[in-house]
């Protein structure tokens, strides 16, 4: 058991973001328990990674879509550890269809709108009753700028948009146990599915970052982890962008604004 260590529980944690989120964690100190769902190759070497460095992790196999097994994985963290101090909802559950609308099927559109929510909800759900008998604790979703954004995947924009609401109404539910609850949107960082996208469009959000250089996943997961600071106690309900710069940067390059300077 790490009774001295606060217990972090990372949906999708064995690639891109949730592998890099896990690994900030524990050299912030915290014991994590890295989920998911059928990589464990890669769960374990995020684990050996996490160790090599000095830190403390486990992985933990378990289908977030799936209510039982959301409910023996948390039940098992509560049983080997007391508790779960931070909970984040990041597993991408269900990869959006990049159909036109026209030719886009509804099956294919509710199920991610459904599989975005159902990771959330249950793991919101089985938790949320455990930091409530704490009287503290942590949630915080991993969103997308697409969210609300015209031109994006229609089926990824509207589940993020989802899960967004999802996230204030769970705020207000966990608030009065002392518990907070944010989200935080990132725009384009470099992943796996998203290195596909190729050159143009990484130049294009590179020129509109203020760092002038794409968002990699460790820079993802120093974000998610200062959300988590103690710091941040104060703040809930909350959609916290992490663009780069690249709403405001995108909006002064274009060829009207010069006009205005």
């Amino acid at each position: 058991m790490n009774q001295s260590k606060r217990i972090a529980l990372i949906s999708g944690a064995g690639r891109n973001i949730g592998a890099a989120t896990a690994k900030e964690l524990a050299g912030r100190g915290y014991h994590v328990i890295a989920n998911y769902r059928s990589d464990a190759d890669a769960a374990a070497s995020v684990v050996r990674e996490i160790e090599s460095s000095g830190g403390t992790a486990e992985a933990a196999q378990a289908d977030v879509c799936d209510a039982d097994q959301v409910g023996a994985l948390v039940e098992r963290v509560r049983a080997d550890h007391g508790g779960i101090d931070l909970l984040i909802c990041n597993a991408n559950t269900v990869t959006p269809p990049f159909a036109s609308f026209a030719e886009l099927r509804w099956e294919a559109f509710a199920a991610k709108v459904m599989g975005e929510l159902a990771g959330a909800f249950f793991l919101t759900q089985r938790t949320l009753p455990i930091m409530r008998e704490q009287r503290s604790g942590r949630i915080i979703y991993i969103s997308s700028t697409a969210s609300d954004t015209i031109g994006m995947a229609l089926p990824h924009s509207v589940a993020k948009a989802a899960l967004n609401t999802f996230s204030r109404h769970i705020a207000g539910i966990a608030a009065e146990h002392g518990v907070t609850v944010n989200t935080v949107a990132f725009g384009a960082v470099y992943t796996d599915a998203t290195s596909e996208f190729g050159e143009e469009f990484w130049k294009y959000t590179t020129d509109r970052s203020v760092a002038a250089r794409r968002v990699e996943p460790a820079d993802a997961a120093r974000a998610v982890a200062l959300v988590a600071d103690d710091g941040f106690r104060f703040t809930s309900g909350q959609v916290i962008r992490v663009d780069g710069g690249f709403e405001v940067l995108d909006q002064q390059l274009h060829p009207l604004a010069h006009s205005f300077r």
